[in-house]
């Protein structure tokens, strides 16, 4: 049976455990804090029990991808993985003291890869033994619902890496495009993070309001959710984060998070999951 760990138990890499164990992956889910682990496989739970509910999946095939999932606090479990995902904070020396654990730990067959959405993948292998193994895997939250990983070669990656990659992410139910250039923030990230910041800039400047900025982008484009709502969803501090290390490769100004969207942040006002952010939620 092939077999994964995921590295990080919390909303990317618990959804990325899910997907993958529908897909027929036996699942590490690796996490250093058992009271995360916890909350994870109650997430995990009810997010298979919705989708039981929608008849998105079987109630045998929601039971047997629980079976397929063991939570461990010990990360030496890599060492028997085809393939690692690593789903840690989105901070480079996080991310490169997790590759270089895995160096030492994981198997010549294993492929290593990192879901961030902006840091460059070279950087992050940069920490690896062997970096021509390691694959960017960004995969998009909430993971069991978005339906696109976008792939990203660093400056090593080898095409065995990349391939692989794909059939993993393609087993997990995923549609896959490559980014063949290394660049902070992809294609994808650097897309939305320019959107949002622009879209936060009119409204801070009060030449548009938030609903209406949202109304229009629906509606005069055919977005299926406005860019301040996005922001919302994915969490105001994330999409901060990612620009300011957009901003910080590039020095391109627009990369640069606007006062209204660091102001947000601060009051600890980040989206959907503090209760307010562009919008109030109930």
């Amino acid at each position: 049976m092939a077999q994964v760990a995921v590295i990080g138990s919390g909303l990317m890499g618990s959804g990325i455990a899910q997907v993958a164990a529908l897909g027929a992956w036996d699942v590490a889910l690796v996490d250093s804090d058992p009271r995360a682990l916890e909350r994870a496989e109650a997430s995990i739970g009810a997010s298979l029990d919705k989708f039981v509910a929608k008849e998105k999946v079987t109630a045998e095939a929601a039971g047997a991808a629980r079976d397929r999932i063991a939570p461990t606090t010990d990360l030496d479990v890599a060492a028997e993985a085809d393939i690692v995902v690593e789903a840690v904070f989105e901070r480079l020396d996080v991310k490169q003291e997790v590759f270089r654990r895995l160096s030492e730990v994981c198997g010549p067959q294993a492929v290593l890869a990192t879901n961030t959405s902006a840091i460059p993948i070279t950087q992050i292998a940069a920490a690896a033994t062997h970096p021509e193994r390691v694959v960017g895997t960004h995969f998009f939250s909430p993971v069991p619902m978005m339906a696109l990983c976008e792939l990203v070669r660093g400056m090593h990656t080898s095409d065995e890496a990349l391939e692989r990659a794909r059939s993993f992410a393609e087993s997990a139910g995923k549609t896959c495009v490559v980014v063949n250039r290394d660049v902070a923030g992809f294609a994808t990230t650097r897309l939305i993070c320019a959107f949002i910041n622009e879209a936060a800039r009119l409204v801070e400047d009060g030449v548009i309001s938030a609903e209406d900025l949202d109304t229009a982008c629906r509606l005069g484009f055919g977005h299926p959710m406005g860019p301040l709502a996005t922001a919302d969803l994915t969490g105001i501090d994330v999409i901060a984060h990612a620009t300011e290390n957009i901003y910080d490769d590039t020095a391109d100004p627009k990369f640069f998070p606007p006062a209204l969207l660091r102001r947000l942040v601060a009051a600890g006002e980040i989206g959907r999951k503090s209760g307010k952010g562009f919008f109030t939620y109930e």
